[in-house]
């Protein structure tokens, strides 16, 4: 039995409205959930899960402009789709009031007067000259507020003890980020040198120039700024990263040794253990008892708001708080509380649902568990600041979309009953390994669209060759910052959950043929 036929999930209620529906001929999807009213949406806490129901009632069509109004108020997060809604109900902007620092009398004076000099240099006979006579901290300050026309009048190459003072000042990163996008000719011989050894350059500028140094075969200089990039990273994540490229540039095994520390599991420390060849860490899988729990506590957004307020308000007893949903049905919240109460150092690998998942194969299984893992940490009622909705995380548009070609009506929140979720997502699935075949194309199709996953593949810039840095350095370079971090860790999780549900799985035999396209994917020849 396939899991994206199994008959919809109506109560008894939603099955008479929807039968109405269809005798009717009104098929939106929206509004097949009870109306809400200004009372009740004013009653929850203010949040993501709120803002999703202030959309909702922005949406209905039986509220006014004066309620819409008197609702803005109440937003936490005005995204794209609430400013649209809200336009189309009152024909008025949202306002949304935007924090900014305030400078002092004193500091605005100051302000005023650099970039008076910032101007004058740039329209002297020779701007290069009167840049040089410059403060390392003025330096910076005129390059990065001149303009690119500006900064073309100042291109040439400075001395490395230059460039060492200036790597050694705040706001180097502007510059170093502004060479790189530019591409000034002079100015980029200088991104060959060494910086200074206490330098100023931030973890993520710093990693990205060493990326850069790797495809242009400075590797000593690459690697000398991955080794000082580990002593920056703020979190485990970027500190094991900064490990194994430390490692594929030096092939310095210690490194790795390193990695196999590590309290985190991600691409870059079962990448090291399959390196070594030493056993993957022990996974926790939590058992917990199929205890009764009110349904609402696990499907309702409101309600996750309201313990995440508590996660956020009993820091010291998370532990407590956790045990209260010791139940195999709410096994994500139990799990999420008690990584919260470990600072993330105990990472948890649960396998919820599997009535609704064993008759699919493993691979299929493993998949969904991967994302859903990611997307929202098996969270049935998550919701999204873009409002992706369920354990699943499915978008409003994505969900109409499949409705429509399963000839279902849906009201979005049946997305926080796990069954559906999981049905709608394998939907989705089939759609999307028609035309890839491997788990980390499909996690980057899944967060950020097929469109881009094809057009990525088929520029032919990422993934066609093997050699010492690939697939790592494609995998690094994919200019969707959140598809590359999506990708990296839903392929975690896939490797992992594979094995969980007893099969052959390592990190290093996923990414071994990423640059053929007869084992990846339909869109390469």
């Amino acid at each position: 039995m396939n899991l994206s036929r199994l008959p919809s999930s109506f109560t008894v209620l939603t099955a008479v409205v929807f039968a109405i529906i269809l005798a009717t001929g009104k098929a939106d999807a929206t509004y097949l959930h009870p109306h809400l009213n200004l009372q009740e949406i004013s009653s929850m806490p203010k949040g993501i899960e709120k803002d999703y129901y202030i959309w909702r009632f922005l949406k209905q069509k039986n509220t006014t402009a004066g309620e819409a109004k008197r609702v803005a108020s109440q937003i936490y997060y005005p995204n794209a789709k609430l400013k649209k809604a809200y336009y189309h109900k009152t024909r008025q902007r949202l306002y949304v009031k935007k924090r900014r620092r305030k400078l002092t009398d004193k500091q605005k004076k100051a302000l005023k007067a650099k970039q008076a000099t910032a101007k004058k240099i740039i329209h002297t006979q020779n701007p290069i000259r009167e840049w040089k006579k410059l403060s390392p901290k003025m330096k910076l300050f005129v390059y990065n507020n001149v303009g690119r026309s500006g900064r073309k009048k100042l291109d040439h190459t400075p001395t490395p003890k230059e460039w060492r003072k200036l790597t050694a000042t705040w706001g180097i990163d502007g510059m170093i980020n502004r060479i790189l996008r530019e591409r000034h000719p002079k100015f980029t011989k200088a991104l060959y040198m060494l910086p200074a050894k206490n330098n100023k350059i931030g973890y993520k500028t710093e990693f990205k120039l060493a990326l850069y140094l790797v495809q242009r075969g400075y590797i000593k200089v690459a690697s000398a700024l991955f080794n000082d990039s580990i002593h920056k990273a703020r979190v485990r994540d970027e500190l094991d990263k900064s490990l194994f490229w430390t490692w594929l540039t030096t092939k310095d095994k210690r490194y790795l040794s390193k990695l196999t520390q590590s309290y985190e599991i991600n691409i870059y420390t079962l990448a090291a253990r399959d390196i070594l060849k030493l056993r993957y860490p022990r996974i926790i899988v939590p058992k917990l008892p199929n205890a009764r729990i009110n349904k609402k506590i696990i499907q309702d957004p409101i309600e996750w708001a309201k313990i995440k307020r508590k996660i956020r308000q009993n820091r010291k007893n998370l532990a407590h708080l956790a045990n209260r949903y010791a139940s195999a049905k709410s096994v994500g919240i139990y799990s999420y509380i008690l990584t919260k109460a470990s600072r993330d150092k105990k990472q948890f690998f649960p396998i919820p649902y599997r009535e609704y998942m064993k008759k699919l194969p493993v691979k299929r299984e493993a998949m969904l568990y991967a994302i859903a893992r990611q997307e929202s940490k098996f969270i049935p009622s998550a919701v999204s600041s873009s409002f992706a909705l369920g354990m699943m995380q499915l978008m409003p548009f994505l969900i109409d979309d499949i409705a429509k070609k399963r000839k279902e009506r849906v009201d979005y929140d049946e997305m926080f009953e796990p069954r559906k979720s999981l049905i709608y997502a394998n939907y989705h699935l089939n759609y999307l390994f028609k035309w890839l075949k491997h788990p980390l194309f499909v996690a980057y199709a899944y967060n950020a669209g097929i469109g881009f996953t094809k057009r990525m593949l088929k520029r032919g810039k990422l993934f066609k060759k093997h050699n010492r840095f690939e697939p790592w350095l494609s995998i690094e370079l994919l200019n969707n910052n959140q598809a590359r971090e999506y990708g990296k860790k839903v392929l975690t999780n896939y490797v992992i959950y594979m094995r969980l549900l007893g099969r052959s799985a390592t990190m290093m035999d996923m990414l071994k043929d990423l640059h053929i396209p007869s084992k990846t994917d339909r869109f390469r020849k």
